[in-house]
This record gives structure tokens, C-alpha cells and sequence, in this order.
């Protein structure tokens, strides 16, 4: 790797960019590893200039290139974060100290790991680029893992597995996320993965291939009559989605149909409307496999029309529909937010759910228990629902009714009495599901919730604000029997 591609590879994402900071990074760290090597033997700069790559890769800024060259120097040189600072600035030596404090967390397994995972949330909170530089600099360091002795190969690939690699999905960099996962489980199930890499690579691709070029041609011709420009490709899914498939749905692998999804790009909103009817007049869609993710967008700012049909020789086929930015947001994630700042054309906000772990940190003082907490109110799967004004709510799948009462405000969960689920009564204990719409039956009597409620609700929003209404109703009725002086 050198700089010069890094370089190429960050004007083509930014042609108008000045690339003097980049220049002038990489020079001050190849002067501070000078002597350095890696496990493996390389130099250690080598490190330094993949981890820069793969930002680029994902258009992070310049800012966090920079940082992504410098993020080893505090730990590992004789210069100082206040070295880096005057050099490059107060924002890039932020992004450094971030991940020096990051780099010092050590995984040995849930219980051990649960006060770093407190500080990493911090730092990421603080300024979201600061793990996009940790994946970067992980992806490398698992590229190169054949060096390093089998315990620590193990740990290494446990702990991205675990909780690297669901951050990547939350933040949407499923580019980074998909590289992360298969490298892990080439390490952590070797026999697993070759199995699966051969019947993949030898007896499907060929078989696949030739499908998919029929479908885009048959695609291209009516998408050209209606007049609507477009890029049609096709993603084959990564190995280790395919094997969570397989161990969840206990099948075979002849019998997962969706290995691969064809990718249409056209120019608007619009289009992609118009890309999906003329879809299903071509195919006859699976009712069951539609997801409007352009209306209802995911936690992680995803946006995309997905539908599956009955497409050639009547297999299952899936089309995800999206815009040029919708695409590029799909790819890098949150990243690709910074790009198109850059470029004049989006804002920048913290995710949903970073604000949620946040929340969680200053409630909860157990940290055991906020690693649970985080486990199911971030990690977990989530769901969107409906009140009866059309409002969306971004939940934790399981969520109860008592669980959206609380997130719609506290009021509304102190005082409920039961609920209407998509207009059929139900008990607050009921799981909630995706696209439900819940009324909250209440009783503006009712002084507060029950302390029975503590063991149905899931998520923490809703166990702190019971907990709170329950310590203000004790301490009022002691003052009730304190008597006044």
C-alpha cells in the first residue's frame, strides 16, 4: 500500500479536495514508526496506510483519513496527542485520542469486558468517526491474523464478531460489517466456512451467474422502454449471513434461495417507484418478502424499496430499488453522511440508538446491567411501530405495549391500563411486531405503574422511568408519616 493510493483513492471521492494534510500525516507518521515492524515483519506504516485506505474506501472526510494514518502514534511512538495536535489540529487529535482510549480495551468475555464497552459507547458518542477509524483499523489487523498465535487469533475474531461487527450493521457500514464477519468465521469455524466457501465458489456461482445476466437483461429492455436510466448489479450474500441462515432456519444450503439480490439504482424517488411496479408486472411478487424501507427508513438511516418474486423458472428473486445516495448510504453507512455534508446536501445526526445508549449510561449505575440493556435495546433486532396518529416509533423487537407506552412519554405508561393492538384488545405483556399499531388504554386516576411491570417490560427507557415512578411513590408515603416540626 502506499500513499499515493490512498491519495487516488480520496480524490475520487472529492476531486476538488486539498490532499496537503493527508501528504503531510503520512510523512509524520512513517517518521515516527521508522523503526517498527509488525508481526508479521512488514512495516508498521503499512498498518497506518490500509487503515487509511479502507476510510477511503467508505468516503470517509479528510479529518478522519488523517486520524486513521496518526491513530497509533500516541500509544506506540515517543510522540504525544499534544505533538498531533500542533501539527494537525484540535478535531483530528479528538478522532486520535478517541481510539488510543479504545485501543486499550482488551475482550475476556462479557462480564470483564462490560467497563471498557461503557467507554467505547463514550467515545463514539462523542464524535461517531472515531469507530469508523476502530473498524478500519480492526479490518486490517484481521487480514493479517495468520501471524499472531491461535488463543489470540480466537479472541480477536470473538470479540469483532460479538461487538464490532452489530455496530457496523447499527451504523450501516454494511461494507465494513460483511468483510468483518466472513474473516471471523474463517477463524472462528474453519471447517465450516471451507464447506460452505466450496459448495459457494464451485457447484452455485457459475449456475447463479448465468440467471442473474438473464434476469438484467430482461430487466434493462423494459426499464429502457419506460425511459428510466439505471445500473443494475448483483450482490452475492456473504458467507457467514448465509450460514446464520442455515443454523436459524436449520436448512441446507441447496435449500437458501436468497444467496444473492439484484441491486437497480435509477435517479429519484420517483423512479424507484416506478422501477417496482414494472418489477411485479414482469414477475409475480411474494406478498409476504415486501419491505418499504424508502417510507419507514431502518434505525441506521437505510433507505431502499425490497421485494422478492417469483422470477425465472419461477426462483425466488429479490430486487433491492434505491437512489444513488440511498445506495451510497446503504454501503458506508453512517460515512456517508460527512460525504454528502461535503457536498452540501444532508446533515449530520447521531443515530436513534447512539442517543438510547447514551440515555442508558446516565440511568443505570449497575454496569451489568447496562450491559443488557445495551445487548437488547441496541443489539437486538428492531421494529417500527404505529400510534393512531401515524406517528413511528423505533423499538426493540419484543417490545411491549407498557415498552411503547413509555417511549411515547411517561405519563402515558404511569397511567395505562391496557391496550389495542391493531384494534384487538391486548395485555401490556404482549410482544409487539413490526408495523403493529397500538392504542394505550388509560386511567388518568391511576397514581403510577406496578412494580410487576418490572419483569414484562424489555427495554431500559421503560424500566428506569418504572423504577423512578416507584421510588417517588415510597418516599412520598413516608413523608406522609414523618411528622412536621
Amino acid at each position: 500500500m502506499t500513499i499515493n493510493q490512498i491519495i487516488s483513492q480520496f480524490k475520487e471521492n472529492r476531486p476538488k479536495a486539498d490532499t496537503t494534510m493527508i501528504q503531510l500525516a503520512f510523512e509524520f507518521a512513517q517518521k515516527a514508526h521508522a523503526d517498527q515492524k509488525r508481526k508479521n515483519g512488514e512495516p508498521y506504516i503499512q498498518h497506518s496506510l490500509h487503515t487509511a485506505f479502507v476510510l477511503t474506501q467508505i468516503k470517509a472526510d479528510l479529518e478522519t483519513v488523517v486520524a486513521g494514518l496518526l491513530h497509533d502514534i500516541p500509544e506506540d511512538t515517543e510522540y504525544t496527542l499534544a505533538d498531533i495536535e500542533k501539527n494537525f489540529g484540535e478535531e483530528v487529535a479528538d478522532l486520535v485520542e478517541g481510539i488510543t482510549k479504545l485501543s486499550k480495551i482488551k475482550y475476556r468475555g462479557i462480564e470483564r469486558y462490560s467497563e471498557s464497552l461503557r467507554k467505547m459507547f463514550l467515545a463514539m458518542a462523542k464524535d461517531l468517526r472515531v469507530i469508523l477509524i476502530k473498524f478500519a483499523d480492526r479490518l486490517h489487523n484481521l487480514r493479517t491474523l495468520e501471524s499472531l498465535p491461535l488463543e489470540k487469533r480466537l479472541r480477536i475474531a470473538k470479540e469483532t464478531l460479538e461487538i464490532y461487527a452489530p455496530i457496523a450493521g447499527l451504523l450501516g457500514v454494511f461494507r465494513l460489517k460483511w468483510q468483518l464477519e466472513d474473516i471471523c468465521f474463517k477463524h472462528l469455524y474453519p471447517e465450516e466456512y471451507k464447506k460452505l466457501e466450496y459448495k459457494y465458489e464451485v457447484e452455485k456461482k457459475y449456475e447463479h451467474n448465468q440467471y442473474i445476466q438473464k434476469t438484467k437483461n430482461i430487466l434493462g429492455a423494459k426499464l429502457k422502454e419506460a425511459k428510466i436510466p439505471f445500473q443494475i448489479t448483483s450482490r452475492f450474500k456473504h458467507l457467514y449471513g448465509i450460514y446464520l441462515k442455515m443454523q436459524k432456519k436449520d436448512r441446507k444450503f441447496a435449500e437458501i434461495y436468497d444467496v444473492f439480490a439484484m441491486r437497480v439504482v435509477v435517479p429519484s424517488i420517483a423512479d424507484c417507484y416506478k422501477t417496482l411496479g414494472i418489477i411485479h408486472s414482469l414477475w409475480r411478487p411474494n406478498p409476504s418478502r415486501f419491505k418499504d424501507y424508502i417510507a419507514v427508513p431502518k434505525p441506521n438511516g437505510y433507505r431502499a424499496l425490497h421485494t422478492t418474486v417469483y422470477g425465472l423458472e419461477s426462483k425466488s428473486c429479490e430486487f433491492q430499488i434505491r437512489t444513488k445516495e440511498m445506495d451510497e448510504q446503504a454501503k458506508f453507512g453512517i460515512a456517508a453522511h460527512w460525504y454528502y455534508k461535503a457536498k452540501g446536501s444532508v446533515s449530520i445526526n447521531q443515530p436513534g440508538w447512539v442517543k438510547e445508549v447514551l440515555k442508558i449510561q446516565k440511568d443505570t449505575e449497575d454496569t451489568l446491567d447496562f450491559i443488557k440493556q445495551i445487548k437488547f435495546d441496541v443489539f437486538h433486532d428492531r421494529i417500527f411501530v404505529f400510534t393512531p396518529k401515524g406517528d413511528v416509533f423505533d423499538l426493540p423487537k419484543g417490545s411491549t405495549p407498557i415498552d411503547f407506552a413509555y417511549y411515547v412519554h411517561s405519563d402515558i405508561g404511569n397511567q395505562a391500563v391496557g391496550a389495542m393492538v391493531n384494534d384487538k384488545i391486548a395485555t401490556l405483556d404482549q410482544g409487539l411486531k413490526n408495523g403493529d399499531l397500538v392504542e394505550i388504554i388509560r386511567e388518568k386516576k391511576r397514581k403510577g405503574p406496578s412494580r410487576d411491570w418490572l419483569k414484562i417490560v424489555k427495554t431500559a427507557t421503560a424500566r428506569n422511568k418504572i423504577k423512578q415512578n416507584l421510588r417517588n411513590s415510597m418516599l412520598d408515603n413516608i413523608k406522609k408519616f414523618i411528622p412536621k416540626i
